[in-house]
């Protein structure tokens, strides 16, 4: 199956990306309340609050993950923890419908989105 992912085309990578960063998102906010994390209120700014992380994700993330690559051996990992927040904090300040409180809220908005992609990349998987 990853063989298969990986020869995909590249718009529908990213086209589970942005939705599973839509549903990420919309669940991130649900559990940290309103008072942390929101967007607008509707469903299609969830989707375009997905999109502009999925987007950002595309397009910084391996930059930053490069010039934080230090950080990241010295910290066994536990850096992309900061990487991942800063990158939803940035995208609140992109889109600004999204709305982040501050940093540590995005590290923790960065761990539930991360369980989720994980728990969506598992049962397509499974069913796959």
């Amino acid at each position: 199956m990853r063989e298969q992912v990986q020869r995909q085309n590249p718009w529908v990578k990213f086209l589970v990306r942005w939705l599973v960063s839509s549903l990420g998102l919309w669940i991130a906010a649900a559990i940290l309340g309103s008072d942390r994390m929101s967007v607008g209120g509707r469903w299609g700014a969830w989707i375009a609050a997905g999109f502009v992380l999925a987007l950002i994700n595309m397009l910084l993330k391996p930059l930053l993950i490069f010039l934080s690559f230090p950080a990241l051996l010295l910290t066994l990992g536990l850096f992309m923890l900061v990487v991942n927040g800063f990158l939803i904090l940035l995208a609140s300040w992109i889109y600004h419908p999204l709305f982040v409180k501050n940093l540590s809220v995005a590290i923790v908005a960065g761990i539930i989105l991360g369980l989720v992609n994980w728990l969506v990349t598992r049962v397509v998987e499974d069913f796959s």
